[in-house]
């Protein structure tokens, strides 16, 4: 029948019982098939997520200021990654490092909920911050 019509038969479920075909055109089928695909994708949620750098010795204004992007970046709904960047010597303020990220997860608290505690990872100390589901 397909080759009268001058279409392809084109094998739609092969594990079904009996397998299910259609008589199509081959190219069409493959195009379809690829637009979904592509739709599918764009749906997709993309997860964004922002850096925010501090140094050990951050003092309380530059502090406020980059606690009211963080805010902003998770009533976007993007996630926040904050770290603590120790340049050469600093590296001997580890506590006070670790007491600064803790301090911005607790002002955070009502926007995001961390998702990994402060880990140091070479030179950084770095604390991941996701949006909460209601906030948006």
């Amino acid at each position: 029948m397909a080759d009268a019509l001058e279409l392809d038969l084109v094998e739609i479920s092969p594990k079904a019982e009996p397998p299910v075909c259609r008589i199509t055109d081959y190219q069409k089928f493959l195009y379809q098939q690829k637009r979904k695909q592509k739709e599918l994708k764009s749906k997709a949620v993309k997860v964004v997520v922002k850096e925010i750098r501090f140094g050990p010795n951050t003092d309380d204004h530059d502090y406020n200021f980059k606690l009211k992007h963080a805010e902003k970046f998770l009533s976007e709904g993007a996630k926040v990654k904050a770290y603590v960047f120790f340049k050469g010597r600093s590296i001997l303020f580890k506590e006070q490092g670790e007491i600064l990220l803790l301090r911005f997860a607790q002002d955070l608290e009502e926007f995001g909920k961390v998702e990994q505690l402060p880990k140091l990872e070479g030179k950084r100390m770095i604390i991941f911050l996701s949006p909460k589901k209601g906030k948006k």
